[in-house]
């Protein structure tokens, strides 16, 4: 790596924004107690979380390159701060509901940034996939750390205490610290311009690039992918605490603290695939993730019916299905960030930010429609169908990938034809 610094500060923000992106499955649970909201009121939190980093995406992949991506990171950091000391001061949904829409705009920054400034950090495609998924992997160690600290704010003899709200004072600190810490991490974002400049290319040309890689049948077929992919981790990550109080007879506190069995295996599924594909394909890999994660759904889902609600007390008198079912994050964790690095490598580094951009708003709208049908089904019916129908969506995602994996040999063959004729 060009600059190992920039690496480290990047692992760290990125482990910040997992806490707080990815609490909005334990604050689902939390307001439908503490303000008494709907399970269908409550699923909109995912949608001002989803779609706001579509929009700020849209704008950012033109702009961002322009204002710089370290600047960008600083912008979001501190909106980032303003937002977590507002949680605790004006308690209530609106205020919960403006709080995903600040953590949306300043992830959708902090994503294109990041992915952005990777291509210029690293050497190579094999290096590039490396750092993808070992930063996914510290962001799933984000989110397991995240539901361990919520949990500890987390009052379960109150169902409706709002002593939950005292962690973002914790949050606000880390975004302060995290602030100073890249304030004073240098960067060289030259790489990041087809000429080589700091000052940026229009805004016109950022939206045209976003505009002229849709045409591309490698990248719509990619985009399909990556939608399917963030529906099915987004639908089964924002709703697992609430299943496993409403479902799995969980307390509360436990049911948030046994979600990061989920954020733990998927850290594990990152970390341990991006060594796996030195020896395997990656298409061979991920659909077999893909088969395993179906295999799982039809083993465990039936042993959550009809438990008994008095019978769990903690760790040690869960039922079974509560430690089996977040193993899922071990095969679904590899497919986001393999795809996302596949597609990178395959573009010229002055596309990155474009290409990133189009990636965190289809991420996003898949995100956002996860979570909205998974809870509208949730209320309706019950949570096994809501779960069950992620089969939907996994048996679409092998074809896809194939599909995919065809235009990125295709294009490889066209580039290695265009060299031998140089």
């Amino acid at each position: 790596m060009k600059n190992s610094r920039i690496g480290i500060a990047l692992f760290l923000i990125y482990f910040l924004f997992a806490m707080l992106l990815n609490s909005v499955g334990t604050v689902i649970l939390q307001v439908i107690n503490s303000f008494d909201v709907s399970k269908s009121d409550a699923s909109i939190l995912e949608a001002f979380k989803d779609l706001s980093i579509a929009a700020a995406s849209f704008l950012g992949a033109a702009f961002l390159p322009r204002l710089g991506y370290k600047k960008s990171i600083l912008i979001a950091l501190g909106l980032m701060f303003f937002a977590c000391i507002a949680m605790p001061l004006w308690p209530g949904f609106m205020c919960t509901r403006l709080f995903f829409m600040c953590c949306g705009i300043s992830f959708a920054l902090i994503k294109v940034s990041i992915y952005s400034t990777i291509g210029l950090i690293t050497k190579g495609a094999q290096e590039h996939a490396q750092f993808m998924n070992m930063l996914e992997g510290i962001f799933m160690l984000g989110v397991l750390s995240g539901y361990w600290v919520f949990s500890y704010f987390i009052d379960s003899a109150d169902m409706t205490s709002r002593h939950w709200l005292q962690v973002y004072w914790v949050l606000a600190c880390l975004c302060a610290a995290a602030f100073m810490l890249l304030a004073t991490t240098p960067l060289d974002e030259s790489a990041a311009r087809p000429d080589g400049r700091i000052a940026g290319t229009s805004e016109s040309r950022g939206f045209s690039l976003m505009w002229i890689l849709t045409r591309k049948s490698l990248v719509y077929l990619f985009l399909i992918a990556a939608f399917l992919s963030a529906l099915v981790e987004q639908g089964i990550t924002s709703w697992l605490p609430t299943f496993n109080n409403e479902i799995m007879k969980l307390p509360l506190s436990l049911s948030v603290q046994m979600t990061s069995i989920l954020a733990a295996s998927s850290a594990i599924g990152r970390m341990g695939f991006s060594l796996l594909l030195k020896r395997v394909h990656w298409f061979t890999m991920l659909s077999a993730c893909l088969c395993l994660m179906a295999g799982l759904i039809f083993l465990t889902l039936p042993l959550t019916h009809a438990l008994n609600a008095e019978a769990v007390t903690g760790w040690g008198n869960a039922p079974l299905a509560a430690f089996i079912f977040p193993l899922i994050g071990i095969f679904m964790a590899p497919i986001y960030p393999v795809i996302n690095s596949l597609i990178l490598s395959a573009l010229p580094t002055y596309q990155h930010a474009a290409m990133t951009g189009l990636i965190v708003i289809f991420s996003a709208l898949g995100g956002t429609t996860g979570s909205l049908i998974t809870g509208l089904v949730f209320a309706h019916f019950s949570g096994q169908t809501a779960f069950y129908l992620t089969l939907i969506p996994l048996g679409i995602m092998v074809p896809s990938l194939f599909l995919f994996r065809r235009a990125l040999d295709a294009q490889s063959e066209v580039e290695q034809v265009s060299l031998g004729v140089a």
